[in-house]
């Protein structure tokens, strides 16, 4: 008997390496999926703004990348002693407007770098929803201010892609050689309402299929559809009921691994995660003699492995357990 209908996708036309130079910005699977290929040694920036949810806010943070653009004053808000900024996420914070303006500063050129010199960009999206000031416009985060503040609207199909259509034809012309991923979130936004969140998702689909047909060097992987109809029920989300669960999160990285690495590249990240695997054991009796040459044989892998990927600090460490025993 079949619990689940499976569907293929395809290997993508943009294979990436352990060579390639990757930044991955948008929703929470933008976060996840980074920060897997970062474990997995991969040159990968992740989400230097942090979480950013709607694709006009991440079209507005790549132009400011490109240009450089100063920190708008009418953006920067302060609660509690607190600097923020309404385009960027929370994280990015600091107790002065001159520490925000550099920490801005700071990401937007390590942006720029990698959309210069990178080979792959990944943007995920996570709703259509977006909020606005009088005074600033479309926010990036409300950052607990009053909700009077702001003006909630859905964003017409057609505004999303000419402004991204835009943007990343700027980005194509700086570095032609930069290959674009999109994905649509699975994180389920039911504080808009469930019809509601349906109908956004429904829209950033139909935003990445338009944008795959307008730019060449842009392709899209399913991890929405893995989710919501591989997968299909609720074991496969956290208790929240609204993100994916650790297991669901590995199983779509399995099928980001299969589909977007090269055979090559999946035989190392699966060297990789066996080490990672083996760097994380706790001994039943961390003086034992079985635990000594567990670590000295953890040691020569490493070893073998830095000469093409750094383990410097893992080194360093199982050699100071080594010297302690």
């Amino acid at each position: 008997m079949q619990w689940f209908t499976p569907f293929t996708i395809p290997d993508s036309p943009f294979p990436i390496s352990h060579q390639s130079k990757i930044l991955s910005l948008g929703s929470c699977f933008a976060q996840t999926i980074g920060q897997k290929m970062i474990d997995a040694k991969f040159d990968c920036l992740v989400n230097p703004f942090g979480t950013v949810f709607h694709p006009m806010i991440l079209g507005d943070l790549l132009d400011h990348a490109i240009f450089q653009d100063e920190l708008e004053e009418d953006g920067i808000v302060e609660r509690d002693g607190v600097f923020f900024y309404l385009g960027t996420h929370s994280d990015l914070y600091a107790f002065s407007k001159g520490e925000l303006a550099q920490k801005h500063q700071t990401q937007l050129t390590a942006v720029k770098d990698y959309l210069e010199k990178g080979t792959h960009l990944i943007l995920t999206f996570g709703t259509s929803w977006i909020y606005k000031t009088e005074g600033f416009g479309r926010v990036a985060n409300c950052h607990k201010l009053p909700q009077k503040l702001f003006r909630k609207k859905l964003v017409p199909l057609e505004e999303m892609v000419s402004h991204l259509s835009h943007v990343l034809g700027n980005i194509s012309r700086i570095n032609p050689e930069l290959k674009i991923i999109l994905t649509v979130s699975p994180v389920r936004h039911i504080k808009d309402g469930i019809r509601e969140n349906q109908l956004s998702k429904s829209l950033l689909r139909v935003l990445c299929h338009e944008l795959e047909n307008r730019l060449s060097n842009l392709t899209y992987f399913p991890a929405y559809e893995i989710l919501i109809d591989e997968l299909r029920d609720y074991r496969f989300y956290k208790k929240d009921l609204i993100h994916p669960s650790v297991e669901a999160e590995n199983y779509i990285w399995e099928k980001w691994r299969n589909s977007n690495f090269t055979e090559e590249t999946r035989h190392k990240t699966e060297q990789i995660r066996k080490i990672n695997q083996e760097l994380t054991h706790r001994p039943l009796n961390p003086k034992s003699e079985s635990h000594r040459k567990f670590l000295l044989s953890l040691l020569q892998k490493l070893e073998r492995l830095n000469s093409e990927f750094d383990f410097s600090k893992e080194i360093e460490s199982t050699s100071l357990q080594l010297s302690n025993l």
